[in-house]
């Protein structure tokens, strides 16, 4: 069951709890401000309850909407004391498909009672108890709504959002906000998009030259680095899920290696021949060598992370690169019968097996693989999530159809980077001082200002999207989750923060407990009362979140909604 946000009078819970029930007249209890902990003997849920208590003091919150009228039900004498937590199961790994559960309840006035599962669940309830706290200026108080019992989880157990550092660098303290935010939101899923064809900012002990093609000596992620962000992530209920993109995508620290192992990597013709973007490069998986090398820099990675789920790439391969090969060439005219499809299917057939190196192994591949231009003849729905960007809920829908597992991030909601106009120098597309005509060649025109995935995804955008509105229950089914996708070709980490937050997190909500309330009428009003108060919690964080609306229209609820 799912109440509508109006049955919590002050809290503005981001993303809004699956079931609230306010008993009766409820107000105000004080919080002491001396909480204390109550719980099991757990280093990861000891520390979550720290940081709220100390996030409590600092951020002295209160809703930009609120006004004296809050105060107006307030039990004085009244002082709650304790959180105490009853976890079933401490022990629990944060992995694919945890238990995330919990309730809250506030039942007397000297306790905050939290039943989970796990201790995931648990931080899941701190994130929402945090948010139910008031601070009253005059008085030097904190006060929480309540008597109040909330019963809340998850639709969907893959919340995430992707962030590509190999475009642009991004520093660990860069992306350790990114997780704060993350956290904040009930999202569960850092996608770390590690590597691409511009640079290899990761060190790979068995072939540490592969950082030549890092940027410069600084922008390089070490073992320790990665260590750190993994901890930072898991202490706040955050996977990292790391990604090569393979095998597109792939020239630099390959060819540090053996450029023999790259497909046209030195082609001398316009690079947009043969890639996407500059600087072209695909691995050749006709070579054996690929393999070897493949093997050692795969196994070097993917020991720095502790979860099951490992992203192997799949996207955008480029046929043009592979016409160009000398050696791919020769490979399919050892047999007539060889398409590039059988290409890719080596590429199967050789790799699985070295990325499959750890029980419970778990592979995600952009949906390219199997419903591109260059699909693979064959890929087990057993072996792969499909990681679905390109054709709307159309691709979404296919892939499901043939029983894949899918992630959702069509660039046409949930591409973040999109809006921001075309980067290439000297794109003479891009000098055109009026509209043209329709007809006319130009990224002016409309909008589009050279972004293929034009124009900007608003947050409502992304919290509108409704996939399952073509998909049948058994389609349905398959759908783990969504990310959000921040593709740095014109970003890095100094201005990331503001492109993704808040606009993430209404894609958080979409996963945690959808955009409908309990009659089913699309809730946006409320989303952007209680998104705008997020924000300014995620600047609380250090977070450099952008507004979504003028500020009045945030103290002002109603007053500036949409009346065409």
């Amino acid at each position: 069951m799912q109440m509508t946000p109006s049955s919590l009078r002050f809290g503005d819970v981001f993303p809004f709890p699956n079931y609230v029930d306010v008993r009766g007249s409820a107000g105000l209890i004080g919080v002491s401000a001396d909480l204390q902990f109550n719980g099991p003997d757990n280093e990861i849920l000891k520390g979550a309850f720290d940081r709220v208590v100390q996030n409590i003091k600092d951020d002295k919150f209160l809703p930009l909407e609120a006004n004296s009228s809050v105060w107006a039900n307030v039990a004085e004498s009244a002082s709650i004391k304790e959180v105490a937590f009853n976890v079933k199961s401490v022990d629990a790994d944060l992995q694919h498909g945890v238990n995330e559960s919990y309730t809250l309840n506030i039942a007397d006035e000297e306790r905050v009672a939290v039943t989970a599962e796990t201790v995931w669940g648990a931080l899941h309830a701190l994130n929402t108890f945090e948010q139910l706290v008031l601070y009253q200026a005059d008085k030097d108080r904190i006060f929480v709504e309540g008597p109040v019992s909330i019963v809340d989880e998850p639709r969907y157990p893959y919340r995430g959002l992707m962030i590509d550092t190999a475009r642009n660098f991004y520093s660990v303290e860069a992306l350790c906000r990114h997780v704060d935010a993350l956290a904040a939101a009930k999202m569960n899923v850092f996608h770390w998009h590690l590597s691409d064809t511009q640079a290899w900012p990761i060190y790979v002990k068995s072939h540490p030259q592969m950082t030549d093609d890092a940027y410069s000596s600084s922008e390089i992620y070490q073992p320790e680095d990665v260590e750190k962000l993994v901890e930072y992530a898991r202490a706040r209920g955050v996977r990292v899920i790391p990604e090569l993109d393979l095998p597109g995508h792939s020239n630099s620290g390959w060819r540090r290696i053996n450029k023999d192992i790259v497909a046209c990597g030195d082609y001398d013709g316009p690079w947009s021949d043969v890639a996407g973007e500059p600087n072209p490069g695909q691995l050749d998986v006709a070579n054996d060598t690929t393999y070897t090398v493949l093997k050692d820099v795969y196994n070097d990675i993917s020991s720095m992370f502790t979860d099951q789920f490992f992203h192997v790439g799949g996207d955008e391969l480029n046929s043009g690169c592979y016409n160009a090969s000398k050696n791919i060439q020769k490979w399919l005219k050892e047999d007539s019968s060889r398409t590039l499809s059988d290409l890719v299917q080596q590429w199967i057939d050789k790799a699985l097996p070295i990325f499959k190196n750890r029980v419970g192994r778990k592979l995600v591949m952009w949906a390219d693989i199997v419903l591109g231009s260059m699909p693979a003849n064959h890929l087990s729905t057993e072996d792969v999530i499909l990681q679905s960007w390109t054709g709307g809920i159309d691709n979404v829908k296919e892939a499901a159809s043939k029983g894949y597992d899918v992630i959702i991030s069509s660039s046409d909601f949930l591409y973040l980077s999109c809006g921001m106009g075309g980067w290439n120098p000297g794109d003479p597309r891009l000098n055109v001082q009026q509209d043209p005509s329709p007809g006319q060649t130009s990224v002016n025109y409309g909008g589009n200002g050279g972004a293929p995935c034009a124009p900007f995804k608003s947050w409502q955008r992304i919290y509108n999207f409704d996939w399952n509105s073509q998909l049948s229950p058994e389609e349905q089914k398959h759908v783990v989750g969504g990310s959000a996708a921040l593709w740095s070709e014109q970003m890095d980490g100094y201005s990331a923060d503001s492109i993704a937050w808040p606009r993430t997190a209404s894609l958080g909500e979409l996963l945690w407990s959808g955009n409908k309330d309990s009659n089913g009428n699309l809730r946006i009003k409320d989303a952007s009362r209680r998104l705008a108060n997020f924000r300014e919690r995620l600047i609380n964080r250090g977070v450099a979140a952008a507004p979504i609306l003028p500020k009045y229209c945030a103290k002002n609820p109603g007053k500036c909604d949409y009346e065409g």
